[in-house]
């Protein structure tokens, strides 16, 4: 795409071809916080169902982080923008206490939280967001920066759950292939002001201070359409090794369900390659555990300590019982066995009438993983 295709107008055409696969949907929610890129996402998302005739109901939904008091006159501004287009509109607030660390990630996932609330009240199977190609390269780089593996790395999706146990709610990107440039020419041949939130720009956020990185590495060649088709490919990878997984489970395992212990071939297991197998024991751990899903580091050590127990099956070094993530997975002769780890007894110190006395107390120690 030529300098001059990256800053033109978004058509109606593309518009139309964005928006096509949501035409029978019963209603969307689109997130609007005011910004170049959401408003842009309201225009858009207005003109393509204006011109249907026919579609789901829209509605504007803003969320107020109350992190900034300029937020709520934002809001306002937002819902007299979708009253101009037509358009319902609603402002949600992320109430209580605002954490001191990790700000950014816990407003993002309060936003997800209020925004999947209202797709229920409103009966909307999708929430729309107006991510760019811009962020998908930003994600990539702040995935890297954190070492994520290659599920983080293949970044954002065109449509994911936004509850991935029920799916009954989807969250659609339908700019991700675009540049943030075409969305900001499409704001002003509406006629309407560039409005930036400020959080932008502060250097106090890692996405903030990666996106100060990106004019330079775009003139090294690794421009946000580079990183994004690195993500495309890694994301290709990452569904191979996921249906390897799901055939691991099928030649590797005597019993594997979430009642009863889960067991698996030790040789079998032994066999496979690394990544399947780190794959299928975090599988097991978060369907035999209570405590979800496993931390990339933490799952890498607990494998290579497996691994060195499988290794030395005969010897008294191949013995192995550990607990991770609310499961105990020990390697009996040639099986591993992965089940719902016991709760600990431990020894609590009371003081009465002067003299010092230990109880036993149950209490159970593992503590959640995100």
């Amino acid at each position: 795409m030529s300098a001059a295709e990256q800053i033109r107008p978004v058509s109606d055409a593309e518009a139309d071809a964005l928006f096509a696969g949501l035409l029978n949907a019963p209603a969307l929610i689109l997130a609007v916080s005011g910004g170049p890129d959401s408003t842009a996402l309201l225009v858009l998302a207005a003109g393509w169902r204006k011109r249907a005739k026919r579609g789901p109901k829209l509605t504007a939904v803003t969320v107020d982080h109350g992190l900034r008091p300029e937020a709520r006159r934002e809001a306002a501004n937002v819902k007299i923008l979708a009253k101009r287009f037509g358009m319902a509109h609603r402002t949600v607030r992320w109430t209580g206490e605002k954490p001191s660390t990790g700000l950014q990630e816990k407003a993002r996932a309060a936003r997800y939280r209020l925004l999947a609330d209202v797709a229920r009240k409103t009966g909307a199977s999708h929430v729309l967001t107006a991510h760019t190609l811009d962020d998908q390269g930003e994600t990539v780089l702040f995935r890297m920066a954190r070492g994520s593996g290659l599920a983080g790395l293949a970044a954002m999706a065109r449509v994911t759950p936004l509850d991935r146990d029920r799916q009954e709610h989807f969250l659609v990107r339908p700019f991700l292939d675009l540049p943030k440039a075409r969305l900001i020419a499409t704001v002003r041949a509406a006629g309407l002001p560039i409005l930036e939130d400020p959080s932008n720009t502060d250097p106090r956020f890692t996405r903030a201070r990666l996106r100060t990185l990106m004019p330079g590495l775009a003139s090294e060649g690794l421009g946000p359409d580079r990183l994004a088709r690195l993500a495309r490919r890694i994301r290709r990878a990452d569904a191979a090794i996921e249906a390897m997984v799901d055939a691991a489970v099928r030649f590797a395992q005597e019993s594997w369900s979430g009642k009863d212990p889960i067991i698996i071939q030790a040789a079998a297991f032994a066999a496979l390659p690394a990544e399947v197998a780190l794959r299928l024991m975090g599988r097991a751990l978060a369907l035999a555990g209570d405590e979800g899903p496993v931390e990339l580091g933490k799952l890498e050590a607990f494998m290579a300590a497996l691994a060195a127990a499988l290794a030395n099956r005969t010897a008294a070094a191949g013995r192995f019982r550990r607990t991770l993530a609310g499961a105990l997975v020990t390697l009996a002769g040639d099986r591993i066995v992965v089940e719902r780890a016991p709760t600990r007894r431990i020894r609590t110190k009371t003081v009465k009438a002067g003299r010092t006395r230990f109880s036993n107390a149950r209490k159970d120690l593992f503590t959640k993983q995100r």
